[in-house]
């Protein structure tokens, strides 16, 4: 590209150490009829597509073609997540470094104070913006900070499979209304791993007819999904979930060093971490989801990147387009929202050529996963025996770090796991009605973590769950939800106001007490970029 590149950001990939141009770098730079054409570009994940947009719109900026006048924004980036917009605001900010006057880059996204947020990008003279869309649509809800927008000459969507699909197609409708219209002539980039039928029939709203469309993927190329090896491990019972966890990574961690689990809430995540931080792994143990504040999100996701090895216990705010290097390892705890969340996830390893594997756990009931994307190379794990013998031996030592876990935490997991169930509409596929789930529930608190009986909840949080008048809660009183109490002595009786079900709901002799694993009992039946790949010396 000498000669072709602007020659500062050429002097930029020098010191970022970056020699080669990845394929789909190379066929942006080479296709494009112009760099300021519209374009879709379909890549592998972990395969450069941040460095991919970021390149051409840069150097159009620094050669003056149609700059807007300084101070205001030049190039729009609009991502799903506030990880991913650190991760490519990094990638500008390592590209623009060689510049006499680096070109200054804004970050809006949610987790921050919005007033000290507002004041900077005010304040400051921004040519790049790189946001997610509640805090962009948030900005351009203010005049002045409209104003700063007026001049957009590229606006870029980031994984733009999920930033077209229904949970954000209507918040970037909405923002295209605010800023200027594509009639003033702004050029639109749109970039994405997977690009199904229902983005092509949508990306109108950001490329004009005649766009470019460039794919990496060849047509009888085997995805990088498919060929990760993938297994799946059935967990005997709900309250067998912690120590199947732990006799997995106790055999995995002999050939897994850097690993990310996969849990289904935020708090689910918390209470994993929680857990595995006392001692059940002999990895450092990371956290990471939307009930941290963004100061410990940004600070989870850089020791992470930096890390040879750990296990990082996450959500889906990591779940797509996120780069941590040579993690060769991702476990999913429980059900994925569907398979191309699963896929994404997945996606996390075997990036940039590297290996990895992934491993998914889920119930008996929750096995319909497996039916329904039987499209997926998905296999029995290769030492389910072994994993299931062990669950014993990790039982003891899973029930001394619940017993360490304060009630509040325990009391948001369990409520978050019905919440994820009954907000899902995934109750029939699991084949549970609402006792059921509640049922299933409790069986998780007491067997599972510990619990002398079922978390209080309160009633208001169980009418807007959609559950009222449904058996098994136990109900909250007074202060009882008030605080992270390390837990009561196990056995000991609450002064609640009680409705749980007795022998059904996995009470009997066995509470307070992590479950050990019950010989085939089933409880699963009836009652949430840096260099965006490339190997690391690749642009």
């Amino acid at each position: 590209m000498a000669g072709k590149l602007d020659s500062k950001l050429l002097q930029a990939l020098k010191v970022m150490e970056f020699e080669y141009m990845t394929p789909v770098q190379h066929r942006v730079l080479t296709e494009l009829p112009s760099w300021r054409s519209d374009c879709l570009v379909q890549a592998k994940t972990g395969t450069g597509k941040t460095l991919a947009f970021l390149l051409p719109t840069l150097h159009c900026l620094l050669q003056g073609h149609s700059a807007p006048p300084r101070g205001q924004v030049a190039i729009l980036i609009i991502t799903p997540t506030r990880e991913l917009a650190q991760q490519i605001a990094k990638s500008c900010d390592q590209l623009t470094s060689q510049l006499a006057r680096p070109l200054e880059c804004h970050i809006a996204v949610g987790g921050t104070a919005r007033a000290s947020a507002l004041a900077r990008f005010m304040k400051g003279a921004p040519s790049i913006l790189v946001a997610t869309p509640g805090r962009l649509k948030d900005y351009l809800s203010e005049p002045s900070t409209a104003e700063k927008l007026s001049n957009i000459q590229t606006l870029i969507l980031d994984e733009a499979d999920t930033m077209l699909e229904s949970g954000f197609l209507a918040d970037v409708k909405r923002i295209l209304q605010l800023i200027p219209p594509k009639s003033t002539g702004w050029q639109g980039m749109c970039f994405s791993a997977t690009v199904p039928p229902k983005v092509k029939d949508v990306v109108s709203v950001v490329l004009k007819p005649g766009y470019t469309s460039i794919s990496t993927i060849e047509k009888n190329e085997t995805p990088t999904h498919e060929r990760v090896p993938q297994y799946h491990v059935l967990i005997p019972s709900v309250a067998d979930t912690f120590t199947t966890l732990a006799s997995l990574l106790n055999l995995e961690i002999k050939n897994s060093s850097k690993i990310i689990v996969f849990g289904v809430t935020a708090n689910m995540v918390a209470l994993f971490a929680a857990a595995f931080s006392q001692g059940l792994t002999p990895l450092k143990v990371f956290e990471i989801h939307s009930r941290l504040s963004q100061s410990a999100r940004t600070k989870t996701t850089a020791l992470f990147k930096e890390a040879a090895t750990g296990i990082m216990f996450a959500s889906d705010v990591i779940g797509r387009g996120m780069d941590f290097p040579n993690v060769d390892l991702v476990i999913q705890v429980g059900l994925p929202s569907n398979g191309e969340q699963y896929v994404h996830r997945v996606g996390r390893t075997a990036r940039a050529g590297n290996d990895g594997r992934a491993i998914i756990l889920l119930t008996e009931a929750e096995s319909f996963f497996m039916k329904v994307n039987r499209h997926l190379p998905i296999q029995p794990h290769p030492q389910t025996d072994a994993i299931n013998a062990g669950t014993s031996s990790c039982a003891d030592a899973v029930t001394k770090a619940m017993y360490s876990i304060g009630e509040e935490t325990k009391q948001r997991a369990y409520s978050s796991y019905i919440g994820f169930f009954a907000g899902s509409g995934l109750l029939k596929q699991v084949r549970l009605d609402k006792p059921g789930l509640v049922q299933l529930a409790n069986e998780l608190a007491i067997q599972g973590m510990g619990c002398p009986e079922p978390p209080p909840m309160d009633k208001k949080v169980v009418g807007k769950m959609g559950l009222k008048g449904v058996p098994g809660f136990n109900y909250a009183t007074g202060n009882d939800l008030n605080g992270d109490r390390p837990a009561r002595p196990r056995g000991r009786p609450g002064n609640k106001t009680r409705d749980v079900l007795s022998p059904g709901a996995g009470q009997g002799d066995r509470r307070g007490s992590v479950s050990k694993n019950r010989g085939g009992r089933r409880g699963g039946g009836r009652g949430g970029r840096g260099g965006r790949g490339g190997k690391p010396r690749a642009a």
